[in-house]
């Protein structure tokens, strides 16, 4: 059996406090966008898992789709299966694909040897995995709170609107774009600003990690800048980064250097 784990994008990013458990507190929009891998799951006599595509750094063991099998097994006692991942989005990027992979192994596992777990259920295995992980269980916009796992439906809707999505050479991880981070009270809450039109973001709905991230990465803030030169209605970083996407109302012929990009309308 096959599926197509998509990526998302951040609408806003809003670190608001540190917890006790070493975690911070946020608000973000998931939003989930049609850049896809490509996950097949078969019945097997042993456990395997290929990749092919973008090569995942470290070692394949600690992969999330099989940790995502191993969470099932030890409870359902599921059969070994043969997992194969094309990998497509880009890691390190902000876009959630490692925690897509991991949601559809369980979805896929779900169905393949029907265990009839519940949509509720599905989400507390994937917390599990991962802090956006949950997201990726349903295929619509959330707001992700907590540390962006407790999940609410959201009725923003980008349909029809056109996406670029792009992908530096450049690598930002979580602890780095942390470790420039204030956390603050937000002044306007996340979701009133999403109930504005997208004309009014740009103002209004940040990133919180972009300052910090900016500075050491200038290229990422410049990819920003140029989407709007471009006339995009709102652009951002998208998660800790370092990918950027900019929204138009109409498509864009976008010319870049980078080494990966999707584009297309929503």
């Amino acid at each position: 059996m096959v599926s197509f784990p998509p990526c998302k994008i951040n609408l806003g990013l809003q670190i608001i406090n540190k917890r006790t458990d070493g975690f911070h507190n946020l608000a973000t929009c998931f939003y989930p966008i049609p850049w896809t891998d490509i996950l097949e799951i078969i019945p097997s006599h042993e456990l395997s898992l290929s990749i092919t595509g973008i090569d995942i750094p470290g070692d394949i063991n600690t992969n999330l789709c099989l940790k995502a099998y191993h969470l099932l097994q030890r409870d359902y006692n599921i059969p070994p299966v043969k997992i194969h991942l094309r990998k497509i989005i880009p890691t390190g990027a902000g876009l959630g694909g490692g925690s897509s992979d991991a949601a559809h192994t369980l979805r896929l596992l779900n169905t393949i040897f029907e265990l009839q777990l519940s949509t509720q259920k599905l989400f507390e295995y994937a917390a599990q995995l991962g802090s956006d992980c949950a997201f990726f269980i349903q295929d619509k916009p959330m707001i992700g709170t907590g540390r962006g796992e407790v999940l609410t439906e959201s009725s923003t809707d980008l349909r029809g609107k056109f996406l670029i999505l792009v992908k530096p050479d450049v690598h930002v991880s979580t602890a780095e774009a942390y470790s420039g981070v204030t956390p603050t009270q937000p002044s306007i809450a996340l979701t009133e600003i999403l109930s504005k039109s997208v004309s009014q973001w740009k103002n209004l709905l940040m990133n919180d990690f972009e300052f910090s991230v900016f500075n050491r990465h200038q290229v990422i803030k410049q990819i920003k800048e140029e989407f709007y030169s471009l006339g995009a209605v709102y652009a951002c970083m998208s998660g800790s980064g370092s990918s950027v996407f900019g929204i138009f109302e109409k498509e864009i012929n976008y010319k870049h250097n980078h080494p990966y990009s999707w584009s297309g309308f929503l």
